[in-house]
Protein backbone atom coordinates (compact mmCIF):
# COMPACT_ATOMS: atom_id res chain seq x y z
CA UNK A 1 0.00 0.00 0.00
CA UNK A 2 1.42 3.34 -1.04
CA UNK A 3 2.29 5.76 1.73
CA UNK A 4 -0.06 8.75 1.95
CA UNK A 5 1.29 12.01 0.59
CA UNK A 6 0.48 15.59 1.48
CA UNK A 7 -1.40 17.64 -1.07
CA UNK A 8 0.42 20.12 -3.24
CA UNK A 9 0.45 23.66 -1.89
CA UNK A 10 0.67 26.76 -4.08
CA UNK A 11 3.90 28.71 -4.19
CA UNK A 12 4.23 32.47 -4.42
CA UNK A 13 3.83 33.47 -8.04
CA UNK A 14 3.66 37.27 -8.04
CA UNK A 15 3.89 40.30 -5.77
CA UNK A 16 2.24 43.62 -6.46
CA UNK A 17 2.28 46.81 -4.44
CA UNK A 18 0.09 49.89 -4.40
CA UNK A 19 -0.14 53.23 -2.72
CA UNK A 20 -3.47 54.58 -1.56
CA UNK A 21 -4.35 57.84 -3.23
CA UNK A 22 -5.72 60.54 -0.95
CA UNK A 23 -6.30 60.43 2.79
CA UNK A 24 -8.46 58.52 5.25
CA UNK A 25 -7.92 55.05 3.82
CA UNK A 26 -5.37 52.31 4.49
CA UNK A 27 -2.75 51.48 7.06
CA UNK A 28 -1.25 54.93 7.77
CA UNK A 29 -3.34 55.93 10.79
CA UNK A 30 -2.27 59.55 10.61
CA UNK A 31 -2.94 60.21 6.93
CA UNK A 32 -6.36 61.75 7.57
CA UNK A 33 -8.30 64.87 6.64
CA UNK A 34 -7.35 68.15 8.25
CA UNK A 35 -9.18 68.86 11.49
CA UNK A 36 -9.09 65.21 12.58
CA UNK A 37 -8.36 64.85 16.30
CA UNK A 38 -5.36 62.60 15.56
CA UNK A 39 -3.43 65.36 13.82
CA UNK A 40 -4.96 68.72 14.68
CA UNK A 41 -5.52 68.73 18.44
CA UNK A 42 -2.85 69.50 21.06
CA UNK A 43 -0.80 66.30 21.46
CA UNK A 44 2.64 66.16 23.02
CA UNK A 45 5.17 64.62 20.62
CA UNK A 46 8.97 64.45 20.34
CA UNK A 47 8.70 67.52 18.08
CA UNK A 48 6.67 69.60 20.53
CA UNK A 49 9.81 71.10 22.02
CA UNK A 50 9.69 73.46 19.00
CA UNK A 51 6.66 75.71 19.22
CA UNK A 52 5.99 75.84 15.48
CA UNK A 53 5.41 72.07 15.44
CA UNK A 54 2.84 71.98 18.26
CA UNK A 55 -0.33 72.98 16.41
CA UNK A 56 -0.55 70.06 13.99
CA UNK A 57 1.32 66.79 13.81
CA UNK A 58 1.33 67.05 10.03
CA UNK A 59 3.55 70.15 10.36
CA UNK A 60 6.51 67.91 11.10
CA UNK A 61 5.49 65.13 8.72
CA UNK A 62 3.73 62.41 10.69
CA UNK A 63 1.74 61.52 7.55
CA UNK A 64 4.54 62.03 5.04
CA UNK A 65 4.76 58.40 3.91
CA UNK A 66 1.10 57.49 3.54
CA UNK A 67 -0.51 54.07 3.17
CA UNK A 68 0.58 51.25 0.90
CA UNK A 69 -0.69 47.76 0.15
CA UNK A 70 0.88 44.43 -0.75
CA UNK A 71 -0.84 41.80 -2.87
CA UNK A 72 0.71 38.31 -3.02
CA UNK A 73 -0.60 35.85 -5.58
CA UNK A 74 -0.23 32.10 -5.26
CA UNK A 75 0.42 29.77 -8.17
CA UNK A 76 -3.20 28.63 -7.92
CA UNK A 77 -4.50 32.18 -8.37
CA UNK A 78 -5.36 32.75 -4.70
CA UNK A 79 -4.45 36.24 -3.52
CA UNK A 80 -3.42 37.55 -0.12
CA UNK A 81 -3.63 41.26 0.63
CA UNK A 82 -2.52 43.58 3.45
CA UNK A 83 -2.04 47.27 4.16
CA UNK A 84 0.37 49.31 6.25
CA UNK A 85 2.32 52.54 6.06
CA UNK A 86 5.28 53.44 3.88
CA UNK A 87 3.99 54.85 0.60
CA UNK A 88 6.24 54.76 -2.50
CA UNK A 89 9.45 54.04 -0.51
CA UNK A 90 7.80 50.90 0.85
CA UNK A 91 6.83 49.75 -2.64
CA UNK A 92 10.39 50.31 -3.80
CA UNK A 93 11.80 48.16 -0.99
CA UNK A 94 9.37 45.35 -1.76
CA UNK A 95 10.35 45.11 -5.40
CA UNK A 96 14.01 46.08 -5.34
CA UNK A 97 14.98 44.08 -2.28
CA UNK A 98 12.50 41.71 -0.63
CA UNK A 99 10.78 40.25 -3.69
CA UNK A 100 13.80 38.07 -4.48
CA UNK A 101 13.18 36.02 -1.33
CA UNK A 102 9.50 35.48 -2.08
CA UNK A 103 8.94 34.53 -5.71
CA UNK A 104 8.71 30.74 -5.98
CA UNK A 105 8.74 30.27 -2.21
CA UNK A 106 6.33 28.18 -0.16
CA UNK A 107 4.17 30.72 1.71
CA UNK A 108 3.89 28.32 4.65
CA UNK A 109 7.56 28.91 5.41
CA UNK A 110 6.80 32.11 7.29
CA UNK A 111 9.71 31.88 9.73
CA UNK A 112 12.18 31.26 6.93
CA UNK A 113 10.87 34.10 4.77
CA UNK A 114 10.84 36.58 7.63
CA UNK A 115 14.36 35.64 8.67
CA UNK A 116 15.75 36.07 5.16
CA UNK A 117 14.15 39.48 4.70
CA UNK A 118 15.11 40.67 8.18
CA UNK A 119 18.73 39.57 7.90
CA UNK A 120 19.08 40.90 4.36
CA UNK A 121 17.97 44.34 5.58
CA UNK A 122 19.98 44.27 8.80
CA UNK A 123 22.75 46.49 7.43
CA UNK A 124 20.31 49.34 6.87
CA UNK A 125 17.03 48.46 8.49
CA UNK A 126 16.98 46.77 11.90
CA UNK A 127 14.16 49.11 12.90
CA UNK A 128 11.77 51.55 11.27
CA UNK A 129 10.50 51.51 7.71
CA UNK A 130 12.24 48.36 6.38
CA UNK A 131 10.79 46.25 9.21
CA UNK A 132 7.38 47.87 8.74
CA UNK A 133 7.54 46.88 5.05
CA UNK A 134 8.43 43.29 5.99
CA UNK A 135 5.46 43.39 8.37
CA UNK A 136 2.97 44.12 5.61
CA UNK A 137 4.49 41.44 3.36
CA UNK A 138 4.18 38.98 6.23
CA UNK A 139 0.54 39.92 6.85
CA UNK A 140 -0.26 39.46 3.16
CA UNK A 141 1.33 36.00 3.32
CA UNK A 142 -0.82 35.05 6.33
CA UNK A 143 -3.88 36.31 4.47
CA UNK A 144 -2.91 34.14 1.50
CA UNK A 145 -2.42 31.10 3.73
CA UNK A 146 -5.83 31.53 5.29
CA UNK A 147 -7.52 31.84 1.92
CA UNK A 148 -5.76 28.78 0.51
CA UNK A 149 -6.72 26.78 3.60
CA UNK A 150 -10.17 28.36 3.82
CA UNK A 151 -9.81 29.26 7.48
CA UNK A 152 -9.28 32.43 9.52
CA UNK A 153 -5.80 33.45 10.56
CA UNK A 154 -6.55 33.09 14.27
CA UNK A 155 -7.30 29.40 13.75
CA UNK A 156 -3.82 28.93 12.24
CA UNK A 157 -1.96 30.54 15.16
CA UNK A 158 -3.52 28.79 18.12
CA UNK A 159 -7.28 29.09 17.78
CA UNK A 160 -9.74 31.00 19.93
CA UNK A 161 -9.06 31.56 23.62
CA UNK A 162 -12.37 33.39 24.22
CA UNK A 163 -15.78 34.06 22.70
CA UNK A 164 -15.56 37.85 22.61
CA UNK A 165 -12.86 40.48 22.38
CA UNK A 166 -13.13 43.49 24.68
CA UNK A 167 -11.78 46.92 23.72
CA UNK A 168 -10.69 50.18 25.24
CA UNK A 169 -10.84 53.32 23.08
CA UNK A 170 -8.05 55.75 22.26
CA UNK A 171 -9.52 59.14 21.46
CA UNK A 172 -10.06 62.69 22.68
CA UNK A 173 -13.25 62.16 24.69
CA UNK A 174 -13.49 59.60 27.53
CA UNK A 175 -17.16 60.49 27.98
CA UNK A 176 -17.82 59.35 24.40
CA UNK A 177 -15.78 56.17 24.89
CA UNK A 178 -17.78 55.31 27.98
CA UNK A 179 -21.06 55.97 26.18
CA UNK A 180 -20.00 53.72 23.29
CA UNK A 181 -19.48 50.80 25.69
CA UNK A 182 -15.67 50.64 25.86
CA UNK A 183 -14.26 49.48 29.18
CA UNK A 184 -11.77 52.35 29.33
CA UNK A 185 -10.41 55.38 27.49
CA UNK A 186 -6.91 56.52 26.61
CA UNK A 187 -6.24 60.20 25.94
CA UNK A 188 -3.17 61.90 24.45
CA UNK A 189 -1.21 64.16 26.77
CA UNK A 190 -1.44 67.70 25.33
CA UNK A 191 1.65 69.54 26.61
CA UNK A 192 5.34 68.70 26.54
CA UNK A 193 8.12 69.19 29.14
CA UNK A 194 9.52 72.17 27.24
CA UNK A 195 6.33 74.08 28.07
CA UNK A 196 7.53 74.21 31.65
CA UNK A 197 5.58 74.43 34.89
CA UNK A 198 2.65 76.09 33.13
CA UNK A 199 2.40 73.17 30.71
CA UNK A 200 2.64 70.67 33.55
CA UNK A 201 -0.19 72.41 35.39
CA UNK A 202 -2.32 72.39 32.22
CA UNK A 203 -1.65 68.67 31.74
CA UNK A 204 -2.84 67.91 35.28
CA UNK A 205 -5.92 70.09 34.80
CA UNK A 206 -6.65 68.35 31.49
CA UNK A 207 -6.53 64.91 33.11
CA UNK A 208 -8.49 66.05 36.15
CA UNK A 209 -11.25 67.36 33.88
CA UNK A 210 -11.51 63.98 32.18
CA UNK A 211 -11.50 62.11 35.47
CA UNK A 212 -14.36 64.24 36.75
CA UNK A 213 -16.29 63.74 33.52
CA UNK A 214 -16.41 59.94 33.76
CA UNK A 215 -16.36 59.41 37.51
CA UNK A 216 -13.80 57.78 39.80
CA UNK A 217 -13.97 54.19 38.53
CA UNK A 218 -13.90 54.36 34.73
CA UNK A 219 -10.31 53.54 33.65
CA UNK A 220 -8.35 56.37 32.06
CA UNK A 221 -4.96 55.84 30.41
CA UNK A 222 -2.53 58.50 29.18
CA UNK A 223 -0.56 58.31 25.92
CA UNK A 224 2.64 60.39 26.09
CA UNK A 225 3.89 59.47 22.59
CA UNK A 226 7.63 59.27 23.34
CA UNK A 227 7.68 62.95 24.35
CA UNK A 228 8.63 62.99 28.04
CA UNK A 229 11.82 62.36 29.99
CA UNK A 230 12.45 60.58 33.27
CA UNK A 231 12.20 63.58 35.66
CA UNK A 232 9.05 64.93 33.99
CA UNK A 233 7.39 61.52 33.99
CA UNK A 234 8.04 61.09 37.69
CA UNK A 235 6.78 64.60 38.39
CA UNK A 236 3.53 64.37 36.43
CA UNK A 237 2.77 60.88 37.73
CA UNK A 238 3.18 62.20 41.27
CA UNK A 239 0.92 65.17 40.57
CA UNK A 240 -1.79 62.84 39.24
CA UNK A 241 -1.73 60.17 41.95
CA UNK A 242 -5.19 61.13 43.14
CA UNK A 243 -6.62 60.78 39.61
CA UNK A 244 -6.27 56.98 39.52
CA UNK A 245 -4.61 56.83 36.08
CA UNK A 246 -4.76 53.21 34.92
CA UNK A 247 -1.45 53.39 33.01
CA UNK A 248 1.08 55.83 31.57
CA UNK A 249 2.01 54.91 28.01
CA UNK A 250 5.17 55.47 25.98
CA UNK A 251 6.50 58.18 28.30
CA UNK A 252 10.09 57.96 27.06
CA UNK A 253 12.04 57.64 23.85
CA UNK A 254 12.02 54.03 22.60
CA UNK A 255 15.80 54.09 22.94
CA UNK A 256 15.72 54.98 26.65
CA UNK A 257 15.04 51.47 27.91
CA UNK A 258 17.00 52.14 31.10
CA UNK A 259 14.74 55.08 31.84
CA UNK A 260 11.79 52.77 32.38
CA UNK A 261 13.63 51.19 35.28
CA UNK A 262 13.99 54.63 36.88
CA UNK A 263 10.34 55.61 36.57
CA UNK A 264 9.22 52.20 37.81
CA UNK A 265 11.46 52.50 40.86
CA UNK A 266 10.00 55.94 41.56
CA UNK A 267 6.40 54.71 41.20
CA UNK A 268 6.25 50.93 41.70
CA UNK A 269 2.51 51.14 42.37
CA UNK A 270 1.75 52.61 38.93
CA UNK A 271 1.56 50.87 35.57
CA UNK A 272 3.83 51.89 32.69
CA UNK A 273 3.55 50.59 29.13
CA UNK A 274 5.39 50.95 25.82
CA UNK A 275 6.35 49.09 22.65
CA UNK A 276 4.35 50.73 19.87
CA UNK A 277 7.55 52.00 18.24
CA UNK A 278 9.77 49.00 18.97
CA UNK A 279 10.78 46.47 16.34
CA UNK A 280 11.56 42.74 16.18
CA UNK A 281 12.01 40.21 18.96
CA UNK A 282 15.45 41.65 19.63
CA UNK A 283 14.03 45.08 20.34
CA UNK A 284 11.42 43.68 22.70
CA UNK A 285 13.82 41.36 24.51
CA UNK A 286 15.31 44.13 26.63
CA UNK A 287 11.91 45.64 27.37
CA UNK A 288 10.64 42.28 28.58
CA UNK A 289 13.71 41.09 30.49
CA UNK A 290 13.87 44.29 32.55
CA UNK A 291 10.42 43.57 34.07
CA UNK A 292 9.87 47.33 34.33
CA UNK A 293 6.82 47.37 32.07
CA UNK A 294 3.34 46.23 33.01
CA UNK A 295 2.12 45.81 29.40
CA UNK A 296 3.94 45.74 26.06
CA UNK A 297 2.19 47.18 23.02
CA UNK A 298 3.69 46.04 19.70
CA UNK A 299 2.13 47.10 16.42
CA UNK A 300 1.75 44.07 14.15
CA UNK A 301 1.99 46.28 11.04
CA UNK A 302 5.35 47.65 12.24
CA UNK A 303 7.35 45.24 14.42
CA UNK A 304 7.75 42.46 11.83
CA UNK A 305 4.27 41.15 11.14
CA UNK A 306 2.34 38.25 12.65
CA UNK A 307 5.34 35.94 12.40
CA UNK A 308 7.49 38.10 14.66
CA UNK A 309 4.65 39.13 16.95
CA UNK A 310 4.05 35.51 17.88
CA UNK A 311 7.67 35.24 19.02
CA UNK A 312 7.42 38.43 21.07
CA UNK A 313 4.20 37.24 22.69
CA UNK A 314 5.75 33.92 23.66
CA UNK A 315 8.69 35.73 25.21
CA UNK A 316 6.40 38.05 27.16
CA UNK A 317 4.24 35.16 28.36
CA UNK A 318 7.28 33.60 30.04
CA UNK A 319 7.53 36.78 32.14
CA UNK A 320 3.76 37.08 32.73
CA UNK A 321 3.69 40.41 30.90
CA UNK A 322 0.45 41.03 29.00
CA UNK A 323 0.64 41.90 25.30
CA UNK A 324 -1.90 44.48 24.11
CA UNK A 325 -1.18 45.41 20.48
CA UNK A 326 -1.28 48.96 19.24
CA UNK A 327 -4.26 49.49 16.92
CA UNK A 328 -3.86 47.60 13.56
CA UNK A 329 -7.52 46.66 13.30
CA UNK A 330 -8.36 43.07 12.31
CA UNK A 331 -4.68 42.09 12.09
CA UNK A 332 -4.49 42.60 15.84
CA UNK A 333 -7.92 41.08 16.51
CA UNK A 334 -6.91 37.72 15.05
CA UNK A 335 -3.74 37.73 17.11
CA UNK A 336 -5.32 38.75 20.42
CA UNK A 337 -8.12 36.19 20.40
CA UNK A 338 -5.56 33.42 19.88
CA UNK A 339 -3.33 34.32 22.84
CA UNK A 340 -3.88 33.72 26.55
CA UNK A 341 -1.69 36.64 27.64
CA UNK A 342 -3.57 39.24 25.57
CA UNK A 343 -6.46 40.38 27.78
CA UNK A 344 -8.01 43.03 25.50
CA UNK A 345 -7.42 45.20 22.44
CA UNK A 346 -7.11 48.88 21.57
CA UNK A 347 -9.59 50.59 19.29
CA UNK A 348 -8.11 53.75 17.75
CA UNK A 349 -10.99 56.17 17.16
CA UNK A 350 -11.00 56.89 13.43
CA UNK A 351 -13.82 59.41 13.28
CA UNK A 352 -12.70 63.05 13.00
CA UNK A 353 -14.10 63.96 16.43
CA UNK A 354 -13.35 60.58 18.03
CA UNK A 355 -16.95 60.19 19.15
CA UNK A 356 -18.09 57.34 16.91
CA UNK A 357 -16.80 53.94 15.82
CA UNK A 358 -15.59 53.71 12.24
CA UNK A 359 -13.36 51.15 10.47
CA UNK A 360 -9.68 51.58 11.39
CA UNK A 361 -8.66 51.36 7.71
CA UNK A 362 -11.32 53.79 6.51
CA UNK A 363 -13.02 52.76 3.29
CA UNK A 364 -10.27 50.43 2.06
CA UNK A 365 -12.33 47.32 2.85
CA UNK A 366 -16.04 46.61 2.56
CA UNK A 367 -16.38 44.50 5.68
CA UNK A 368 -13.82 45.48 8.31
CA UNK A 369 -15.22 44.28 11.66
CA UNK A 370 -15.58 46.98 14.30
CA UNK A 371 -16.45 46.77 17.99
CA UNK A 372 -20.06 47.36 18.96
CA UNK A 373 -20.82 48.30 22.56
CA UNK A 374 -17.11 47.92 23.27
CA UNK A 375 -16.62 44.35 22.11
CA UNK A 376 -16.41 42.05 19.09
CA UNK A 377 -17.84 38.57 18.87
CA UNK A 378 -15.09 36.21 17.72
CA UNK A 379 -17.42 34.60 15.18
CA UNK A 380 -17.16 37.84 13.18
CA UNK A 381 -13.59 36.79 12.38
CA UNK A 382 -14.66 33.46 10.88
CA UNK A 383 -13.73 34.18 7.29
CA UNK A 384 -10.71 32.97 5.27
CA UNK A 385 -7.48 34.84 5.99
CA UNK A 386 -8.08 38.14 7.75
CA UNK A 387 -11.59 38.17 6.32
CA UNK A 388 -11.30 41.52 4.55
CA UNK A 389 -12.86 42.27 1.16
CA UNK A 390 -11.18 45.03 -0.80
CA UNK A 391 -13.50 47.89 -1.69
CA UNK A 392 -13.92 47.99 -5.51
CA UNK A 393 -13.74 51.78 -5.24
CA UNK A 394 -10.46 51.75 -3.31
CA UNK A 395 -8.11 54.43 -4.64
CA UNK A 396 -5.13 52.17 -5.35
CA UNK A 397 -2.26 53.24 -7.61
CA UNK A 398 0.05 50.43 -8.77
CA UNK A 399 3.70 50.96 -7.90
CA UNK A 400 4.73 50.57 -11.53
CA UNK A 401 3.25 54.02 -12.17
CA UNK A 402 5.28 55.63 -9.40
CA UNK A 403 8.73 54.11 -9.18
CA UNK A 404 11.86 55.01 -11.11
CA UNK A 405 13.14 52.47 -11.85
CA UNK A 406 9.80 50.72 -11.77
CA UNK A 407 9.46 47.05 -10.75
CA UNK A 408 9.72 45.99 -14.40
CA UNK A 409 13.25 47.45 -14.69
CA UNK A 410 15.35 46.50 -11.64
CA UNK A 411 18.40 48.49 -10.66
CA UNK A 412 21.47 47.70 -12.70
CA UNK A 413 19.69 47.44 -16.03
CA UNK A 414 20.17 50.13 -18.70
CA UNK A 415 18.39 53.37 -17.96
CA UNK A 416 15.52 54.52 -20.12
CA UNK A 417 14.67 58.02 -21.19
CA UNK A 418 13.44 60.17 -18.34
CA UNK A 419 9.69 60.14 -17.89
CA UNK A 420 7.70 63.03 -19.34
CA UNK A 421 4.24 64.18 -18.30
CA UNK A 422 1.45 62.63 -20.30
CA UNK A 423 -0.35 65.24 -22.35
CA UNK A 424 -1.89 62.99 -25.01
CA UNK A 425 -2.90 59.35 -25.25
CA UNK A 426 -0.51 57.41 -22.96
CA UNK A 427 1.29 54.30 -24.04
CA UNK A 428 -0.34 51.02 -23.20
CA UNK A 429 0.82 49.64 -19.88
CA UNK A 430 0.48 46.12 -18.55
CA UNK A 431 -2.69 45.63 -16.58
CA UNK A 432 -2.61 43.97 -13.14
CA UNK A 433 -2.89 40.17 -13.38
CA UNK A 434 -6.46 39.09 -14.02
CA UNK A 435 -6.46 37.13 -10.77
CA UNK A 436 -5.35 40.13 -8.71
CA UNK A 437 -7.87 41.67 -6.34
CA UNK A 438 -7.23 45.12 -7.67
CA UNK A 439 -7.77 44.28 -11.32
CA UNK A 440 -10.07 46.87 -12.84
CA UNK A 441 -9.71 49.39 -10.02
CA UNK A 442 -7.11 51.66 -11.55
CA UNK A 443 -8.36 52.59 -15.02
CA UNK A 444 -8.31 56.27 -14.14
CA UNK A 445 -4.74 56.16 -12.90
CA UNK A 446 -3.18 56.36 -16.38
CA UNK A 447 -4.33 59.94 -16.72
CA UNK A 448 -2.33 60.82 -13.61
CA UNK A 449 0.92 59.08 -14.54
CA UNK A 450 3.95 59.34 -16.79
CA UNK A 451 5.16 57.08 -19.56
CA UNK A 452 8.40 55.18 -19.35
Amino acid sequence: MAAPTVRDFPSIKAIRTFVVDGVGSGGDYHNVEGGHWLIDTPISTPMSRWEKYRTSRTSWGINVLGSFCVEIEGSDGTVGFATGFGGPPACWLVHQHFERFLIGADPRDTNHLFEQMYRAAMFYGRKGLPIAVISVIDLAIWDLLGKVRNEPVYKMIGGATRDRLDFYCTGPEPVAAKAMGFWGAKVPLPYCPEEGHKGLKKNVEFLRKHRESVGPDFPIMVDCYMSLNVPYTIEIATACLDLNINWWEECLSPDDTDGFAQIKRAHPQLKFTTGEHEYSRYGFRKLIEGRNLDIIQPDVMWLGGMTELLKVAAMAAAYDIPVVPHASGPYSYHFVVSQTNCPFQEYLANSPDGKSVLPVFGDLFLDEPIPVNGYLDVTQLDKPGFGLTLNPAARLIPAQYLLTPNPERPLGQPAVEAAKPVVEEPKKVEEPHENGIVNGLVQGVKDMTTTV
